[in-house]
């Protein structure tokens, strides 16, 4: 709760500071970026999550490096990444599964951001175990664990480098627990991955490893 302190809240209680303007949360730890373009960290680093070249866990925000051209942030399963102004996507923590989209061993973490290949992403979602981005020219992109379908490519094979969902008007993505929901820019929605509870809204419990209206 980046409180300086370990103490739990039942009301909202104000983290330091007015300029904040983007929220990401993982499951232990947050990130946010500030109106000036820093990015921020904070909560459990196991896996070096919180980028800051270590893994000692912060309860108080700390900035990640000297960028001033963050534009969004994303959190998951003890991994963090974000996107800057000019198109370039970080990724950093845990690895496994190829989480870090570096084709590397699954168990390199990395406690310091490292760059995707291009310059042209547009935003970043992480997922359960993996990740999934959006281009500027529409693609989607997907990497990391994939026992479910959940990567949206038609198999069950874990990715540790980025694979295209086949589509070029994707413009939102969201990623839970072993499945996805995007959106392309025509309104229309989309799901894939596992489905044991209908939360791919076909009116059933089959999972799909590819995209589904």
């Amino acid at each position: 709760l980046a409180q300086n302190n370990t103490t739990e809240y039942s009301s909202p209680v104000q983290i330091p500071g007015t300029n904040w303007t983007e929220i990401a949360g993982g499951f232990y730890h947050k990130l946010a970026v500030k109106t000036d373009g820093t990015l921020w960290s904070w909560g459990d680093n196991a896996g070096g999550v919180l980028g800051q070249n270590s893994q000692a866990d912060r309860s108080s925000p700390i900035q990640i490096g000297s960028a001033t051209n963050w534009k969004q942030a994303a959190g998951g399963w003890y991994t963090s990444a974000a996107v800057k102004t000019n198109g370039e996507l970080w990724v950093w923590g845990n690895a496994n599964h190829g989480k870090m989209g570096e084709n590397q061993p699954a168990n390199l973490d990395r406690s310091s951001p490292i760059q995707i290949p291009g310059t042209t992403w547009s935003s970043i979602e992480t997922q359960n175990e993996g990740m999934a981005a959006i281009k500027t020219d529409g693609t989607l992109w997907v990497w990391g664990k994939n026992q479910y379908g959940q990567l949206g490519v038609n198999d069950t094979t874990a990715r540790s480098s980025p694979v295209q969902v086949p589509g070029t008007t994707w413009s939102v993505i969201s990623g839970g627990v072993g499945s996805s929901i995007a959106l392309k820019t025509d309104g229309t929605a989309w799901g894939w991955g596992t489905n044991s509870e209908g939360e791919l809204g076909q009116n059933n419990t089959t999972k799909y490893s590819s995209p589904v209206q």
